[in-house]
């Protein structure tokens, strides 16, 4: 991965006037963008999009509203685009018994990730576009909390626009998801962040497990990124950037 020098002098030839701009839509309470700052330094400046009010939103602005309707209308602003659309209408609540429960009760979730790439690739910007497996997201890296050492596994996917890296090594996993299963209790190194009950996580459990220090509302938790994967995007993207400008040199 690219060193400091190399990091501060990717974002100083590509906006020297101004602080280097990230767009994080459907940011919750900003897991991502914690970690997109990590990797971009004190030069950087993070807007978080999210249809939901975010007052736990770890960033430098929030803005209220649809994450796929300000990115048409912003998106050209930004140097750098992240958009998490909600996983309901993607996995698997959509596939199986759950799609058939879903449409006994008319419960009904839009699918976000098509008009989400449409509206990134008019921007012109480089873009990440993360969702979960089952997802129309394509999937050019997959990251999993062992890959950091984290007690969680969340496996995620992440679709590259207008640039692209190498996937890392999936380490094999240390053993099982702690908790409950079918009645039978399994003990293993990592928690489940999702849901509650039969042995799922606690607030103070997924706060260490994902990294997050700055939140204590539970299913705002369950929900956000650990901060670690977006950093390992965003230092990925600043080596491929890093790498194109030395070649243009």
């Amino acid at each position: 991965m690219t060193q400091p020098t190399d990091i501060r002098r990717a974002l100083a030839l590509r906006a020297p006037s101004r602080p280097f701009r990230v767009l994080d839509g459907c940011c919750c309470i900003g897991g991502g963008s914690e970690g997109y700052r990590r990797a971009f330094g004190p030069d950087v400046r993070i807007t978080g999009v999210d249809i939901e009010p975010q007052p736990d939103y770890r960033g430098d602005d929030f803005r209220q509203g649809d994450a796929i309707e300000f990115i048409r209308a912003h998106g050209h602003e930004f140097d750098f685009i992240h958009i998490s659309p909600p996983c309901q209408g993607e996995g698997a609540p959509t596939k199986g018994t759950n799609k058939a429960r879903n449409a006994a009760i008319g419960r009904t979730y839009p699918r976000l990730i098509g008009p989400a790439r449409a509206a990134l690739e008019v921007t012109g910007r480089p873009y990440v576009i993360e969702n979960v497996a089952g997802s129309e997201v394509r999937k050019d890296i997959r990251l999993c909390g062992e890959q950091f050492g984290l007690a969680v596994l969340m496996h995620r996917y992440f679709e590259l626009g207008g640039w692209t890296t190498v996937q890392p090594a999936h380490p094999r996993h240390r053993g099982r998801v702690r908790g409950y299963r079918h009645g039978q209790y399994f003990d293993g190194p990592y928690v489940a962040a999702y849901g509650k009950g039969g042995g799922k996580a606690t607030v103070d459990e997924i706060r260490a497990a994902k990294g997050i220090d700055w939140s204590t509302d539970h299913l705002k938790l369950r929900e956000a990124l650990p901060p670690a994967y977006t950093e390992w995007i965003g230092r990925a993207y600043l080596a491929t950037l890093a790498g194109a400008l030395d070649v243009a040199a």
